[in-house]
């Protein structure tokens, strides 16, 4: 894998409202699929596990869904095939998350769609203490995973398992939380801050005996 590459193909940007009480971690990436394609790799229960994780419950408007292992919510909003919303409900906190599906200009015959997934969160001593990439990198790893299922049909959350902790996987996490780092500093955030809240992260997901987030939200 050409790890740069990778994570140069994501979109990343960070906000923080005016009031500086909640927070936006936006990625986005196009794949080379069309609009339905993609729809059906986001919200089918039986394709979920393939590039992310297991998905139970009532995956319809007005539903309750776990994800296996991490977070649980509600489906608050669904517009088929073009937009959903959740809550992210984790470790006792509530987020929300917002995904975009758009379709663009074919090339070479090849249909193509935006991905574009929004994390909403409230500021908290995590995020003064960790800042995007405690969610980003985690964001970005299911980003990856996905282009990686459409590009090859592969069940990948097995085959991340095992590369999580080889020197390319890494490369990519640390690469991950440079890149947020990044996005951070473009938001206006004080450099010394987001540098060390970027260090902590990186502790975290290459498994520093550092001090860690806790468990990541990805």
């Amino acid at each position: 894998m050409d790890v740069q590459q990778r994570i140069d193909e994501a979109g990343r940007t960070v906000t923080i409202t005016e009031a500086g009480d909640e927070s936006t971690v936006t990625i986005s990436r196009d794949y080379t699929t069309g609009v339905e394609d993609l729809w059906d790799a986001c919200t089918n229960p039986e394709r979920l596990p393939r590039w992310f994780a297991p998905v139970h419950g009532d995956l319809e408007l007005g539903g309750e869904y776990r994800v296996e292992g991490n977070a649980s919510g509600t489906v608050l909003a669904c517009d088929p095939p073009g937009s959903f919303h959740i809550s992210w409900e984790f470790g006792g906190a509530r987020s929300d998350v917002h995904v975009t599906l758009t379709p663009l200009p074919a090339e070479g015959g090849k249909e193509r769609t935006r991905f574009e997934l929004a994390h909403v969160a409230p500021l908290s001593e995590f995020w003064e203490r960790f800042g995007p990439g405690a969610v980003g990198v985690g964001w970005d790893l299911s980003v990856l995973g996905l282009g990686l299922h459409l590009e090859t049909g592969s069940d990948i959350p097995a085959e991340i398992d095992e590369w999580g902790t080889s020197p390319e996987a890494i490369r990519f996490m640390e690469s991950s939380a440079r890149a947020w780092e990044a996005a951070h500093l473009a938001a206006g955030a004080d450099p010394e801050a987001v540098r060390a809240s970027a260090e902590r992260t990186i502790a975290f997901y290459t498994q520093a005996p550092d001090e860690a987030p806790g468990e990541a939200p990805e």
